[in-house]
């Protein structure tokens, strides 16, 4: 694990699509940290995705999975092709598979708005929104993956699945990080609860669970409502945990308010590991051209450099952290420092290496 003190090994999952090309962003951007602070990053990388699974036959292979245990931290580009699928056909996405094998339970997508241009709503400024979504990572209907039921070509059905335990533990996830971020401390629950019994059950444990929190207020919300609250009045949410589906549609939702997928980043946690992965997906449309946006990508190593900080008990990284995030802040307060699916021509590269610049001088 920790060779030394502030050095940490790092699996990187470059995959399929754009991944390896914002990949390549995350690690100038890790290069420069190592070279302008105390921390060192071994980088290890292995072959994973869509791609793997036509050269290998697996696109989860043992030693992938064994890298990843054995790593700090994994950073993770982008999995999955549209026309490589599982003869049911699903596509393969092995980052969910390397949910259940970690037991990466808390998906969080942070939500934060850098610049008045990225956002469709009129009078917001950078910070106006600003808040996380928690996604319980391996129950609800995510339960059902590779293990739905299909009869006679007439009937399909997946199940939705809630434990105690597994809602318990989500849930109190929340409320601790509604304390940690120390900005409005409030916690939305987002469910269906009346009309699913696994809904209703979800929100009785977070109410049970809800008068542990005396600092924290609680907040409740039918998912269909919260769709159209959230592009109401996104300014007003602090903290919101809901369901694996449901957080999977409201995460895609909250990223067109700050500019789209490749200003989402996020990261997949367990108790002992840890993945941290820009939301968007492959984008082989784009694949090779070089103009994909590499902020989610470079937000979510800021991601990992503060679980690591939490994990390790290591301050270097919360000031790395920090010192990223304004690198990235400071870069997209500049117009021309855009790339296409924000209106510029800067190319993936271009902007990276803005960043990576702005740290070394900093």
């Amino acid at each position: 694990m920790i060779s030394a003190e502030h050095s940490y090994r790092i699996a990187t999952l470059g995959g399929d699509g754009i991944g390896p090309e914002v990949m390549a962003s995350a690690v100038m951007v890790l290069e420069a940290i190592q070279e302008t602070s105390p921390l060192t990053f071994d980088l290890q990388s292995y072959l994973c995705g869509a791609s793997c699974y036509q050269q290998l036959g697996d696109p989860l292979p043992l030693e992938t999975l064994q890298g990843c245990r054995q790593a700090d931290a994994i950073l993770l580009g982008a999995m999955g092709l549209p026309n490589v699928r599982w003869p049911d056909g699903t596509e393969m996405r092995p980052q969910v598979d390397l949910r259940f094998k970690l037991d990466l339970y808390a998906g969080l997508r942070p939500i934060y708005l850098y610049h008045s241009d990225h956002t469709p709503i009129k009078g917001l400024s950078q910070g106006d929104i600003d808040f996380v979504i928690v996604r319980e990572n391996v129950e609800g209907l995510f339960a059902s993956m590779n293990s739905g039921i299909e009869i006679r070509d007439e009937v399909a059905i997946d199940s939705m699945v809630m434990t105690k335990s597994g809602t318990e533990r989500i849930i109190h996830f929340a409320f601790n990080l509604a304390i940690r971020r120390q900005k409005k401390r409030k916690v939305t629950c987002v469910d269906k609860a009346n009309v699913f019994r696994s809904m209703a059950f979800f929100r009785q444990i977070y109410d049970r669970i809800a008068k542990d929190y005396p600092s924290v207020s609680p907040d409740h919300a039918y998912i269909d409502a919260f769709a159209l609250y959230l592009l109401q009045k996104p300014q007003t949410y602090d903290v919101i945990v809901t369901e694996n589906m449901y957080g999977d549609i409201l995460s895609d939702l909250a990223a067109g308010l700050v500019g789209g997928m490749g200003m989402a980043p996020s990261a997949d946690i367990g108790e002992h590991s840890a993945v941290f992965q820009p939301s968007h997906g492959t984008a082989p449309d784009i694949a090779g051209q070089n103009i994909a946006n590499p902020i989610a990508m470079i937000l979510s190593v800021k991601l990992m450099l503060l679980w690591l900080a939490d994990q390790k008990k290591d301050p270097v990284c919360t000031k790395q952290a920090s010192r990223l995030s304004l690198a990235v802040s400071q870069v997209l307060s500049d117009n021309s420092y855009r790339t296409p699916d924000l209106g510029g021509n800067l190319t993936t590269t271009e902007l990276s290496e803005a960043i990576a610049n702005f740290l070394r001088k900093s």
